[in-house]
């Protein structure tokens, strides 16, 4: 029977634990340049040395103005990649690899000053209401979305994760809420996400895996369910998605109906049933901070990999304390066994 520190290969990655830090934006870049700082680089390399098998750098832009804030990292310059890359070298010294999350925010581009869109839509009362990209634009975003992905790929990234969820630009694509267009983008609305997929892996080797960060389910009347996600993510699977990261939520107004639970794995079945439905291989993330309860996902195969947030925000050492937990051998550095 697996648990959380059975080593786990997907591709040519091979993880050494079933660990994963998940993508959560540090809004820490300081001269607005997107370019990775020293906050950056001692926060993922201290996930590292706390003995995290994957480590998912924050959502990390394909425009200037597809950043939530302008703090947010970037990587549509060359001029982005060295920062990045000697966090990169950094992890692998430690053990953990590490992969990047490749975005733009669409709608939801705070300090853009007119943000795009699919349709001209504003996220909620108060928000700034986007332009709707035309159709050529909408091409050539999904080829920014390749070079990011390409320069990712020099960095020495292990893998890249597309950010499919939480209301971003793809999520705003194959959502109804969102996507009222008439062309191809609107007749489809898998198009354009399947159209990225293409696009990364044009510029990935075939043996490096691609991550899709979906919602299964959105909050919010009008918003689709597990059924219309899975539509969506036998789609980006058939395309060349590899592995699906499964989060909840994060286009339109949460409503009080269907509402999310506040417990711990509250979003573990739809991991559960996308894995079982489609035969793809799952992230569950979502108040798993207990190493008990991770490592039960993980045995009663629910799913493949557990990202931990809150509680490696809290602890870099998530990782190497829930193999004390679980009474595991540990792995932890030589300088910290003592410790243990």
């Amino acid at each position: 029977m697996n648990n959380l520190f059975t080593p786990y290969r997907l591709k040519n990655l091979e993880l050494k634990n079933r660990v994963v830090m998940p993508p959560m934006c540090q809004y820490s870049v300081v001269e607005k340049d997107g370019i990775a700082t020293d906050w950056h680089h001692v926060h993922y390399v201290s996930r590292a040395v706390g003995g995290t098998g994957l480590i998912i750098v924050e959502m990390t832009d394909v425009e200037p103005d597809g950043r939530i804030t302008d703090n947010d990292l970037g990587l549509w310059s060359d001029e982005q990649i060295p920062a990045l890359q000697k966090i990169v070298e950094a992890s692998h010294v430690y053990g953990s690899k590490i992969g990047i999350q490749i975005a733009h925010a669409g709608r939801k581009a705070q300090d853009a000053e007119v943000p795009v869109a699919p349709s001209a839509i504003p996220f909620n009362e108060g928000w700034k209401t986007p332009r709707a990209l035309s159709t050529e634009e909408v091409k050539e975003m999904v080829a920014k979305f390749g070079s990011a992905v390409e320069r990712a790929v020099r960095a020495g990234f292990d893998t890249i994760e597309l950010h499919g969820a939480h209301g971003y630009l793809i999520h705003q694509f194959h959502s109804p809420l969102t996507n009222k267009r008439e062309d191809q983008y609107g007749q489809d609305l898998t198009l354009f996400g399947r159209e990225v997929i293409r696009a990364a892996r044009a510029n990935m080797p075939a043996d490096m895996p691609l991550i899709m960060r979906v919602s299964a389910k959105e909050y919010v009347e009008g918003g689709y369910d597990v059924q219309g996600s899975l539509e969506f993510i036998k789609a980006y699977a058939e395309e060349g998605a590899d592995l699906f990261h499964i989060s909840s939520g994060g286009e339109g107004p949460i409503g009080a109906g269907g509402a999310p639970g506040t417990h711990a794995g509250y979003q573990v079945p739809l991991a559960r049933e996308i894995r079982e439905k489609l035969n793809v291989p799952v992230i569950a993330v979502g108040k798993l901070d207990d190493a008990i309860l991770a490592n039960a996902v993980i045995g009663n195969e629910d799913a493949d990999l557990i990202a931990v947030g809150r509680g490696m925000l809290r602890n870099p050492y998530w990782a190497i304390e829930a193999e004390s937990a679980l009474k595991q051998p540990s792995t932890a550095p030589k300088q910290y066994k003592g410790g243990f």
